[in-house]
């Protein structure tokens, strides 16, 4: 099973990007704009549009406040299993850093997921940038 870990460090409150990531449908909004273009909650679950086209079903796992973790996953044809957590961690009053694991099969499309990771952590630094000085 193919492990993908990406830590980012984040120039803003550990609870302003906690508020962002729990929002569950606004991931094109908040969260990583330009990386998703749109994002419609659909039940337990939000359609994701990316913006090189491909759309995934994400179903809600857990959303724990307190530990300032979610958990989604992914079930389709072309992924055998597809498991996500992203936590906040607080790194003083005004940094955090946001740790996204994903758990994936098959091996195969981990260079192409892990590919996309990069693009999301880009769009990441856009949606919280350092502050002006």
């Amino acid at each position: 099973m193919a492990s993908i870990q990406n830590g980012v460090f984040l120039p803003a409150p550990a609870h302003d990007v906690w508020d962002a990531v729990r929002d569950f449908g606004a991931l094109h909004q908040r969260l990583v704009p330009g990386f998703v273009t749109a994002c419609q909650l659909d039940g337990d679950a939000r359609i994701v549009t990316f913006a090189n086209g491909s759309v995934a079903r994400e179903v809600l796992v857990d959303c724990d406040d307190a530990r300032q973790r979610l958990v989604y996953a992914i079930n389709n044809e072309r992924l055998k299993h597809y498991s996500a957590s992203v936590q906040v961690i607080a790194d003083g009053e005004a940094k955090c850093r946001l740790v996204w694991i994903i758990d994936m099969l098959p091996n195969e499309l981990a260079a192409y997921v892990q590919e996309q990771t990069k693009s999301a952590v880009i769009a990441l630094h856009r949606a919280f940038p350092p502050p002006s000085t």
